[in-house]
């Protein structure tokens, strides 16, 4: 905890204090980033964080959009994004800020606007499913809803650290597990016995893929 700066602020606290807390945080990971240090920022949750936006735009009258939020929601959560980042400062010293801020829709609706607009502007998503919660699939994070666009740009660390067909692999892994989620429609009508056998070929790869590989276990030294 030695270099943890903590920012709390509880729901008990003024709206105007849950609202600025964001803005308090970036900002001093922007004062240690001029310092020359790397600095990362967890935020949980940008989704409270917008419902006191939306809380204070309520009380200046505002015109509300989509579910009572402000208009200026995507540029508010725009802005904060993008002072993300790698920068050379004047003093010639190099610092950056990685942003990993957590999103908690009601219900797991992905449709809302908080997250939504998130996916607009950052260029990696894991999204959690709590079916697989339930299911005890741990980590419950769905590879049909997450995404990373910084694969190509991270080719050349895959190719000397994990292995020079890591890109191909993962490709051919996420056309399977697409495959199957168009296949589980079929199952769940008429059953898996009339499907031709190169589909259900298709099925136990993705079973195998699941449970073999994305199923992790965090007492495990080889998950771990």
């Amino acid at each position: 905890m030695d270099r943890t700066t903590l920012i709390a602020n509880t729901s008990n606290m003024p709206v105007a204090a849950r609202e600025a807390s964001i803005y308090t945080g970036i900002t001093l990971a922007e004062y240690y980033r001029d310092m020359g240090y790397h600095v990362a920022i967890m935020a949980d949750s940008t989704s409270r964080w917008a419902e006191a936006l939306r809380e204070l735009s309520g009380r200046l009258e505002e015109m509300p959009a989509e579910e009572g939020f402000p208009a200026y929601l995507a540029s508010r959560l725009s802005a904060f994004y993008e002072r993300a980042g790698y920068m050379e400062n004047l003093n010639g010293t190099e610092g950056s800020i990685s942003i990993i801020g957590a999103v908690s829709p009601q219900g797991g609706d992905f449709s809302e606007p908080v997250t939504q607009n998130t996916k607009r502007f950052v260029r990696c998503f894991w999204g959690l499913d709590k079916s697989l919660a339930y299911a005890r699939h741990f980590p419950a994070i769905h590879w049909l809803t997450s995404y990373s666009e910084y694969v190509d740009e991270l080719a050349n660390w895959y190719n000397t650290n994990v292995g020079p067909d890591f890109i191909s692999c993962r490709t051919q892994i996420l056309a399977i597990l697409n495959q199957e989620s168009s296949l589980m429609e079929i199952v769940k009508l008429i059953g898996s016995d009339v499907l031709p056998d190169d589909q259900k070929l298709t099925l136990e790869i993705a079973r195998v893929i699941r449970l073999g590989f994305l199923q992790q276990n965090a007492f495990h030294s080889e998950d771990t």
